[in-house]
């Protein structure tokens, strides 16, 4: 080839050598700034193929490298991956993990002040309040200073929230409160338990694995179990056909805590972005998880053999003033408890759930 037409030729050849090197110096600044971020391992209470893992790690977890200017990355791991899910605050404390993404209640035995940020069973009707109340309403807040009471120095509380309320399998009517009375339940021992029988039930501590036999052969009437879409992949609503949703009681709390001196190292800048990031995550987690529960309502409502309930507000507002007398017995075991009931009666009462 020679002429113009070679002259073009070779102009092509420098310009697809240089655009290469362009973007091959792109892919190294790239493989630079990831490599640079500090990438957090946080075990988290979910298993590693639960809709909440899966959706964190498929929308959030590449968020968090873009909200932290490149500062941070994140790893998550399930569920017991790396210790058992109540040894996590140690673990994070001793710099063996990042940190923790865990429902809150698993430390109760620590002191009843967890049972009560944890799960304040029949508390709230809604997650967003649960998100309201540890963003906005002290809730974070008073889950640092417990930390600080227990493991000093040690850990810091990006934030916490819900993002579901648990749903109630049944397989007779319990349309409200009154039908509480006399009912046999499966429901965990501590404040599960202590709610359900002020309102009349009869709860029994059963493993979830013996749920479906449980409820299948008579020994309960209704279980707690997990949220509609947990139980519907578990078959309870096939042999238990008066589900309640929304729930009438558990919505767990979870934690996200770093290792303190982790925190401290990082620019106002980053620990803002990570707080950001998690609130952020935590808000749209429970928007698809909304919208997962009601599509599965939807196709159960218009199925003749399952009766969906919905508690009318008045019975929910009547179930929270039978566990209001719970929460108190629970909070005065300990100074702490009754501190983190404080700020839940601020909130609620700012909020108009409570008189």
């Amino acid at each position: 080839m020679s002429g113009w037409l070679g002259y073009l030729d070779q102009v092509g050849r420098r310009y697809m050598i240089k655009k290469s090197a362009i973007a091959a110096s792109a892919v190294a600044l790239l493989i630079a700034g990831t490599a640079s971020a500090e990438t957090l391992r946080v075990q988290t209470s979910t298993q590693s193929g639960g809709f909440s893992f899966k959706y964190m790690n498929e929308h959030w977890t590449p968020k968090l490298p873009e909200m932290t200017d490149g500062e941070l990355a994140i790893e998550f791991l399930p569920i017991k991956s790396v210790v058992p899910r109540n040894e996590t605050p140690d673990t994070v404390a001793a710099g063996v993990l990042s940190g923790d993404l865990t429902s809150i209640a698993y430390f109760s035995g620590r002191d009843p002040a967890f049972a009560i940020l944890g799960d304040l069973i029949a508390g709230y009707d809604t997650p967003a309040q649960v998100q309201k109340f540890c963003k906005d309403g002290g809730g974070a807040a008073a889950l640092q200073d417990l930390w600080d009471s227990t493991l000093p120095g040690k850990l810091k509380v990006v934030g916490c929230g819900a993002v579901s309320k648990e749903a109630l399998v049944s397989k007779v009517p319990i349309r409200g409160v009154s039908d509480l009375k006399g009912l046999k339940i499966r429901s965990p021992e501590g404040l599960a338990a202590t709610v359900f029988r002020a309102a009349g039930a009869s709860p029994s501590n059963i493993p979830f694995s013996e749920v479906f036999t449980s409820l299948e052969k008579g020994i309960v009437d209704a279980a707690d179990a997990s949220a509609y879409v947990n139980n519907d992949q578990n078959g309870f609503h096939q042999i238990a056909k008066f589900p309640l949703y929304p729930g009438i009681h558990s919505m767990a709390v979870h934690q996200f805590t770093i290792n303190k001196q982790l925190w401290d190292g990082m620019s106002t800048k980053t620990q803002q972005g990570l707080t950001d990031w998690f609130y952020s995550a935590y808000a749209d987690l429970m928007n698809a998880l909304d919208a997962k529960d009601k599509k599965l309502v939807e196709r159960d409502q218009a199925d003749p053999n399952i009766e969906v309930i919905n508690w009318a507000q008045e019975d929910r507002d009547a179930f929270r003033t039978i566990a209001v007398k719970s929460w108190e017995e629970t909070a005065a075991k300990s100074p702490k408890a009754q501190k983190a009931l404080d700020v839940h009666f601020a909130f609620m009462k700012a909020e108009g759930l409570l008189k």
